[in-house]
């Protein structure tokens, strides 16, 4: 069993540090200290990239809050001054991804850049951040999974639980369980497939998407504050999406690999 210390980190008079803050801050120091060293190997120009990481990280938050506010506007719409309290949690990591990516294809048209070696050399960095950032749900107590009491379960105080779940003390720790995985998929991709695909840009992005989804659809179907698409689990559907994506991606690339090698 253990239990979130809650969500400050330091407290200085007026001013609370929070650790989702300082989470999201190590996941983008940590994540940009990667791409930059993977730049330099490829012989990319380090310098845009760090363009393209400062305005896809800008353009990733916006994206993620968005998509969070308009799949939770019965709360927000009332209360429009929260709709920018990013600190209190409610990003959605596929509203970043889509806002993220989308800034990254802009730019790099825009400048003439290889956009597929750019996602490449982001890829393993971002699923990094991704298992960092899960934590901050852990502090601030949100995210969690079904009641359980399994030896690793996680204690909610009662101000956090939904209300049809009020008599339960202990739920599933599903930041965890996410966070577990994206380590796993960040160890994949950055040890096993980062050299092996070099050669075939858009390859480990499209392995980033299939294996990041294929754990996110698990992890989802045991929350209970599931975004919904309908009677549907929006993060589900969204990933079912993504695994098709990544396979049609994948296979088309090892297609085209093939006819170059007949020629």
């Amino acid at each position: 069993m253990f239990a979130s210390p809650g969500p400050i980190a330091l407290q200085i008079g007026p001013l609370s540090i929070r650790w989702y803050g300082l989470l999201i801050a190590t996941a983008v120091l940590l994540g940009t200290s990667l791409a930059h060293r993977e730049a330099i190997r490829r012989r990319e120009d380090p310098d845009q990239l760090l363009n393209v990481i400062v305005l896809g990280v800008m353009s990733a938050l916006v994206g993620a809050r968005l998509y969070y506010v308009l799949f939770n506007w019965g709360y927000y719409g009332p209360r429009p001054s929260k709709i920018f309290a990013v600190w209190e949690g409610g990003l959605a990591i596929h509203g970043g991804l889509l806002g993220g990516a989308l800034a990254t294809a802009i730019y790099t048209i825009r400048k003439k850049l290889p956009m597929l070696t750019y996602l490449d050399i982001m890829a393993p960095p971002l699923v990094l951040g991704q298992a960092i950032g899960r934590w901050g749900n852990f502090f601030n107590q949100e995210a969690f999974g079904t009641p359980t009491n399994l030896p690793w379960k996680l204690y909610i105080e009662p101000y956090h639980r939904p209300p049809h779940l009020a008599a339960f003390e202990f739920f599933h720790p599903t930041f965890l369980y996410e966070s577990l995985w994206n380590l796993g998929v960040f160890l994949v991709l950055y040890f096993l497939l980062r050299r092996r695909l070099q050669h075939s840009p858009g390859a480990l992005s499209l392995c980033y998407l299939g294996l990041y989804s294929l754990g996110r659809f698990f992890v989802e179907g045991l929350r209970i504050d599931s975004l919904m698409l309908g009677p549907l689990r929006a993060a589900q559907v969204v990933s079912l999406a993504l695994m098709a994506m990544s396979l049609f991606g994948l296979a088309w690339l090892w297609l085209l690999r093939r006819r170059r090698g007949h020629q």
